[in-house]
């Protein structure tokens, strides 16, 4: 079983192509035709084309070497169909259908005879109960629902137990300007689940930092080793603090679990966890566009000290260290702007002005510096010092993150450049605070390496 045959096929085959809009056939075939390659719609109740391509009747009636099949039938005619692609050297399914094992016990029978006729033929499945999967830079958009096409391409791969969450994350990426290198959602986990997609992600080149959505599931091991061995960072949302166990069972036919032991289990294998979707995107822009920070040491420079108080105070009371900058680069700062406002840790220039970026510099280099995030609000006159901050996450070998606000437009062409050069933008200090307190958090697991006694099995 391989997930290449999945994620980068050769030709795609859409089971159960519809020509009635609004049905998942239809809808699914809709969106793989962006494909650059070969798409050929299945369905031997249909005559005629589909977006100018002829329907067959089986996948075995294909004159061509098909990796990946995107099932649009119903639950039971499901098993029919990936035996067929197993006959045709289909090397991938993904299966949207529900009422699988999150069902009964009806629906686990039928989801146990899938994967038994799919493991006899070494096909790899997406699902059962998924919306699917996209990968915006082949224009691979194996999901029915709309507005995939309008993903933009990024650098973060999004894996989430839910199709809906998947969704979720990826338009908020659009959102933020970001993007992704892959949007997947796991749905039921037939016999691909976590561990075989982030092994997956972790050898991608597009992918530099790799997010979770997690309900539950019954290989709590398997699913914290492979982030351990994964390379590529890794960033953990897992749901279900409070009593949601029946309606995630339910959803995907996961049991959410103990919720401080999966917790545990990912700080122990190297995984921060964050608490929102949009911390887990800004965690994967930090982690994603940086150098691996040493520890947990932040320096923060601020051009004004309410939203610096604010970044100070948040930022160690999620986990961040502020430690005391050394004697020479106070003295430093001290000669680059005389009488700034405050030059311990924060630095508080008061303002922004021409020699904001020095200080930042001068932070930068400071050895009790693991981290540094710059908070600035965006003025005109000024604007941001974008050369000062480019190259120099690379040159110190430390995060550089950077956070302002402003009128849109005008700091428009500021941001962009700040993105041009791979410095990780946010557009509130909480948000900025929240990222660096992630990369702190993972600066110190990385310090102290990983213990893998504990595990989160269910």
């Amino acid at each position: 079983m391989t997930l290449t045959e999945m994620f980068d096929p050769s030709a795609v085959a859409v089971v159960g192509a519809s020509e009635t809009e609004g049905k998942i056939g239809y809808e699914a075939m809709a969106n793989a035709m962006e494909f650059d390659g070969p798409v050929y719609p299945v369905n031997p109740s249909s005559d005629g084309d589909l977006f100018g391509v002829p329907f067959v009747d089986s996948v075995t009636d294909i004159d061509d070497d098909v990796d990946l099949a995107l099932c649009c039938v119903p639950g039971p005619a499901t098993p029919d169909v990936v035996a067929e692609c197993g006959e045709a050297g289909v090397g991938a399914v993904v299966i949207y259908a529900g009422g699988f094992a999150e069902a009964g016990d009806e629906g686990e029978r039928l989801q146990r005879a899938v994967v038994e006729t799919a493991e006899e033929y070494g096909i790899s499945l997406l699902g059962p109960n998924t919306s699917g999967f996209v990968v915006p830079a082949t224009d691979l958009l194996c999901s029915f629902a709309s507005g995939a096409e309008k993903l933009p391409e990024g650098n973060t791969a999004v894996i989430a137990q839910s199709g809906g969450i998947a969704h979720v994350l990826a338009f908020q990426s659009r959102r933020q300007g970001r993007g992704v290198s892959a949007m997947v959602g796991l749905g039921n986990r037939a016999n691909v689940g976590f561990t075989e997609t982030i092994e997956y992600f972790d050898g991608d080149d597009r992918t530099d930092a790799i997010v979770l959505h997690v309900e539950g599931t019954d290989d709590g091991r398997g699913l914290l080793e492979a982030c351990r061995d994964s390379d590529t960072p890794v960033i953990a949302y897992k749901v279900g603090q409070s009593d949601v166990g029946e309606f995630a069972e339910s959803h995907t036919g996961a049991l959410t679990g103990d919720h401080e032991l999966y917790t545990a289990g990912f700080a122990q294998y190297g995984v921060p966890t964050v608490t929102a979707t949009d911390e887990l995107l800004d965690a994967a822009a930090a982690l994603g566009d940086s150098p691996v920070p040493d520890g947990p040491n932040v320096g923060v420079v601020t051009a004004q000290a309410g939203p610096g108080i604010i970044i100070t105070d948040r930022l160690q009371r999620a986990g961040g260290r502020l430690p005391a900058l050394t004697a020479e680069t106070q003295e430093r700062i001290d000669g680059i702007l005389p009488g700034v406002t405050y030059t311990g840790n924060p630095v508080d220039t008061g303002r922004p002005m021409p020699e904001f970026g020095d200080v930042v510099t001068a932070v930068a280099e400071d050895a009790a510096v693991d981290i540094v995030l710059v908070y600035e609000l965006f003025e005109q006159s000024v604007g941001f010092p974008v050369d000062a901050l480019d190259g120099l996450a690379e040159r110190v070998e430390k995060p550089v993150l950077f956070a302002t606000d402003g009128i849109e437009e005008d700091m428009a062409d500021d941001k962009a450049a700040l993105a041009a050069v791979d410095v990780p933008v946010f557009e509130t200090p909480e948000r900025a605070a929240d990222a660096a307190a992630v990369l702190a958090r993972y600066g110190e697991m990385q310090a102290a390496g990983t213990d893998s006694e504990v595990v989160a099995d269910d």
